[in-house]
């Protein structure tokens, strides 16, 4: 009986490790994430609810603290990226992805925007408004949520292909390849982060699911 015991104990702590390995995964294949499987040096907080908030400390003012970014450990090709986020008024910060060097991720990756934009025309609205792509083209709709109002996000590449989701409606629908920038290459795959800009931001159920 005392080998039997001991038997059960070491094979619970083997499948213990074997699960810690392998990211919780829902019905539909994407792996959740919380701030234990990401990585950053900014001041993210994960909350009681589960969400992350960040606090800039002071002095962290800008974007140019790559390093502070919440990133994903790994590497992505084809992928879904989905997740909720909210802000003050006057909101910003950016979903980076395909990031080819995590040294500069405006360089050497893709972002699209977010952005408080509340109330600006959708014909009005351009690369740098919330759903952009940065330096690549403004969002089809202005689908904006109030500034304090959770907003959520589905990023999806698959092969050039970008679509992006926000609120229940797409918002870019585009060959990344041919929309992007000449002297800008377009990555087969790459690292993806949520941009820190030195104001408080919050994130909730990030998830991912690799194609």
């Amino acid at each position: 009986m005392k080998a039997l015991c001991i038997l059960f104990s070491v094979s619970a702590v083997f499948l213990t490790t074997i699960q810690a390995g392998h990211p919780e995964k829902n019905e539909k294949g994407f792996e959740k994430k919380d701030l234990s499987a990401l990585e950053t040096e900014g001041n993210w907080k994960q909350l009681d609810d589960g969400s992350l908030y960040l606090e800039p400390r002071e002095g962290e003012e800008g974007w140019k603290r790559y390093h502070h970014y919440l990133w994903l450990p790994e590497a992505y090709g084809d992928f879904i990226f989905d997740f909720e986020y909210k802000h003050p008024a006057g909101g910003n910060s950016g979903l980076y992805f395909r990031v080819s060097d995590k040294v500069d991720p405006t360089i050497h990756g893709f972002e699209v925007q977010i952005l408080d934009s509340l109330g600006k025309p959708d014909e009005e609205m351009g690369h740098h408004d919330n759903g952009g792509v940065i330096k690549t083209k403004g969002a089809d709709k202005n689908m904006s949520r109030p500034a304090g109002e959770w907003n959520r996000m589905t990023v999806e590449m698959k092969g050039d292909k970008l679509t992006v989701t926000l609120n229940g409606e797409v918002v870019q629908n585009i060959n990344l390849a041919k929309e992007k920038p000449e002297d800008k290459p377009l990555p087969k795959e790459g690292y993806i982060t949520i941009q820190d800009h030195g104001l408080p931001f919050w994130v909730r159920n990030i998830q991912v699911k690799k194609l």
